[in-house]
């Protein structure tokens, strides 16, 4: 840090000393360029910059990884050999670290039996209440619990649902086993499962399946788990399908491999249980009640109409308890969580509120003076859920604890004690401390947060007129209220309200499938951790051709995952070790070092850079090096949707649900008459990229496309041509169109609280 920077950095605390501060010094980790700050402790820190700054790479890969790594180092060798061993971060010194807790965007759950309940120990609580005031009495508290046999229901063993296997998609009743009989993926021939079937010695492997008897068919398909005894080493034989079940269908779907996500897509139908009506509960601890509700009931309300239930309940002996539960149930509330109910499975929820649960768990904690380290708290909030989540950092920080949040959110820039900005630009343009101080002295400061601070959108002078209309009748899915609404062509459309109010619902189960509807979401790209954005967008095809004209020989040399592989990590660059129940870990490959590629392919250049280097280009880098032609096309279309900052090789595993959106924008841009749906595209974009956007969504509409924008942004409200507002409230206090028109009509006449936070947002 300069002089110049130096001068901006604010005294917190007169009586502070060094032990105040978290000091990093020389942290070079991903683009930061050897950069020196302090970091007040028990403060609100707020780090912002441009998307690729390297705001992430100090925050979580720098100062939350090392904190991690140190406690990681407290426990035994013996624990230590179970888990990860990152490396230690590339930074000359870290002085006064806490413990970190990282508080990220991360989905939640890796299995059906992970709710908001469990998760918040919010179904703990509700538990224990039952078993002190239920009638009829049941004390012990695990008699209400999904997950313990004592109170799950043995129809479909507390997940809810049952399960339909088609047997025709897991086995070829034409084959016999050593002919490839199971089409399971996983199970192909001389696998591990194949061989426990084959090495079982309880079924003919050369027999066709067609031709097994029934008990044949039953012990291949259908026998419980089973002791045998093989050559003198005894292992477990199961039937397939309770096989199946056991490791396939308890894993949360998002994170299965490609392959058995469509397996189980087109083999499983699931269904609710009917012995407990979907509640997971047997009869016996449905059966109590409080205050006339059983336990399922409640688990089943909306959060905030639980919270008012709970403060019903009046028994003297539970009241610790009940005011514990009502205020985890009041802080899920405040971060605009009341829509959702506690029996909601944790893997189902966005990331942002993913996040916003996981905040809540770490409300009610007795620990003090530990680092809190956010990543854009704000994902999927309406600014009115805002000012509830900023208060919720800001009670995070008075219990004497060091909040670290990376935000592009002017609200919450607003409320930090010391902002740390990066830059000025992304990837090897950023990496720099550019400013540190207070809110004032980065409105001052000629940065790009600095400058766009409180830079404003205009309403148009005047807005676009529909070309023709989408009409929605009736949408009633999740809390909609049999709505009607016309959504216009031809122009830009911004579809507001809280969180929870019905938006996705109404446009996500209305228009897609619709004939030219094009859904740009943020859901996982399918692919590989091999895939990455030259791949995806078709960017590697003239990059190899091109490798390939320099040097005579084939273009499938130039790919990873064809002839020119490394053979030892056979393209991936790292390699990965499964730990059953733990994280994996992935290792860089020690043949290639990461490169991908074998040494003779390494060896052809083109204009002095081998094929790694250029999949290590950032878009911006990638430009330069290509200035016509097909490949600037792509780069240009990336540069345009807000990606510069990315490399070409990165795996799109690592991406966000924001950069994974406008990933698929970049690929799609192409197309002309189309309609676009787009879901919050402006998650993770500086202020200053949001007008790049803008621009971006108007050259769209200029097309002949029509833009269907689901988002929380005043930005992107001010400067639509239509707004469609959904609420008032979220849940079942939401589901109405509460207002159409202009955003300008928005402003002069809206009552909403969309309306009121755009008038602030415009100074009105």
């Amino acid at each position: 840090m300069n002089q110049q920077e130096a001068s901006h950095v604010q005294p917190i605390d007169a009586a502070a000393d060094t032990h105040d501060t978290i000091e990093v010094r020389g942290a070079r980790e991903n683009n930061l360029d050897d950069i020196s700050v302090d970091v007040p402790k028990r403060r609100l820190t707020v780090f912002t910059g441009v998307s690729g700054s390297g705001k992430s790479s100090l925050v979580f890969g720098t100062i939350a990884a090392e904190s991690q790594r140190l406690i990681n180092e407290t426990y035994t060798t013996f624990v230590q050999s179970f888990m990860p061993t990152p490396d230690r971060p590339d930074v000359d010194t870290l002085r006064n670290l806490s413990a970190a807790i990282v508080v990220d965007q991360e989905r939640m759950g890796t299995n059906s039996r992970s709710t908001v309940g469990t998760a918040t120990d919010a179904a703990a609580m509700l538990r224990m209440v039952f078993s002190r005031a239920g009638s009829p009495r049941v004390e012990p508290s695990s008699a209400f619990s999904f997950n313990n046999s004592e109170g799950m229901c043995g129809e479909c063993e507390g997940l809810g649902r049952t399960n339909t296997m088609d047997t025709a998609e897991l086995v070829d009743t034409g084959l016999s086993l050593n002919e490839g009989a199971i089409t399971v993926p996983g199970y192909a021939v001389g696998n591990w499962y194949w061989q426990v079937f084959v090495g079982s010695g309880l079924l003919d492997a050369d027999k066709k399946l067609s031709e097994y008897t029934e008990a044949e068919w039953h012990t291949l398909m259908y026998q419980p788990t089973t002791k045998v005894k093989v050559d003198r080493n005894t292992f477990t034989y199961e039937g397939l399908v309770p096989k199946i079940e056991r490791t396939y269908l308890v894993k949360d779907r998002a994170k299965m491999q490609t392959a058995v996500r469509a397996f189980v897509d087109r083999a499983v139908v699931f269904s609710r249980c009917p012995a407990c009506e979907g509640s997971r509960l047997n009869e016996r601890a449905r059966s109590v009640r409080v205050q006339g509700r059983s336990i399922a009931e409640c688990s089943s309300l909306q959060i905030d109409d639980l919270a008012e239930f709970v403060r019903t309940v009046d028994e003297p002996s539970v009241k610790p308890m009940v005011d514990a539960l009502a205020h985890t149930l009041d802080s899920l509330v405040q971060v605009g969580l009341g829509y959702l109910s506690l029996d909601r499975e944790s893997s189902t929820l966005s990331g942002g509120e993913a996040q916003r649960v996981k905040m809540v768990r770490h409300l009610g904690s007795s620990l003090s003076d530990v680092t809190y380290v956010f990543d854009e708290p704000t994902v999927g909030l309406h600014p009115h859920d805002i000012e509830r989540m900023n208060r919720l950092l800001l009670e995070l920080r008075d219990k004497g604890n060091t909040v670290l949040v990376v935000e592009h959110k002017p609200e919450t820039i607003a409320i930090a004690d010391h902002v740390i900005d990066l830059g000025p630009g992304a990837g090897p343009a950023g990496g720099t401390v550019t400013y540190t101080g207070d809110v004032a002295g980065l409105r001052a400061r000629d940065t790009p947060t600095g400058r766009h601070l409180d830079h404003r959108v205009r309403l148009k002078d005047r807005v676009r007129r529909p070309t023709g209309h989408l009409p929605i009748r009736g949408a009633n899915s999740h809390n909609l209220q049999g709505v009607d609404v016309d959504v216009p062509l031809g122009v830009l459309t911004a579809v507001t309200g809280v969180a929870g109010s019905g938006k996705s619902s109404l446009i996500h189960g209305a228009l897609p499938g619709r004939e030219g509807v094009v859904v740009v979401d943020q859901s996982a790209i399918k692919g590989s951790r091999r895939s990455n954005p030259a791949t995806y967008t078709g960017l590697l095809d003239p990059i190899r051709t091109a490798f390939a004209k320099a040097n005579g020989v084939k273009a499938s040399l130039f790919s990873a995952n064809s002839e020119g592989a490394c053979e030892q990590c056979k393209g991936a660059g790292l390699i990965y070790t499964d730990l059953a129940m733990m994280a994996g870990v992935a290792t860089t490959c020690e043949k290639c070092r990461g490169k991908r590629f074998r040494p003779e392919v390494l060896a052809h250049t083109l204009r002095g850079k081998d094929i790694s280097e250029i999949l290590a280009m950032s878009v911006v880098e990638a430009r330069e090096f290509f200035p016509t032609g097909r490949a600037r096309t792509i780069l240009d279309r990336l540069n345009d949707v807000g990606l510069a900052y990315l490399s070409l090789g990165q795996p799109l595993t690592t991406l966000s649900g924001g950069e994974r959106q406008r990933l698929k924008l970049a690929i799609s841009m192409a197309r002309e008459g189309a309609v676009y749906v787009l879901d919050e595209p402006t998650t993770g974009l500086h202020l200053a990229d949001v007008d790049r956007l803008l621009a971006l969504l108007d050259r769209l509409v200029s097309d002949g496309n029509t833009v269907v924008v689901i988002e929380h942004h005043q930005a992107v409200m001010a400067h639509a041509d239509h707004v469609i507002d959904l609420g008032p409230g979220a849940g079942h206090d939401g589901g109405r169109v509460v207002f159409e028109g202009s955003p300008a009509e928005l402003v002069e006449q809206g009552q909403t609280l969309t309306a009121r936070h755009l008038r602030t947002y415009l100074g009105r």
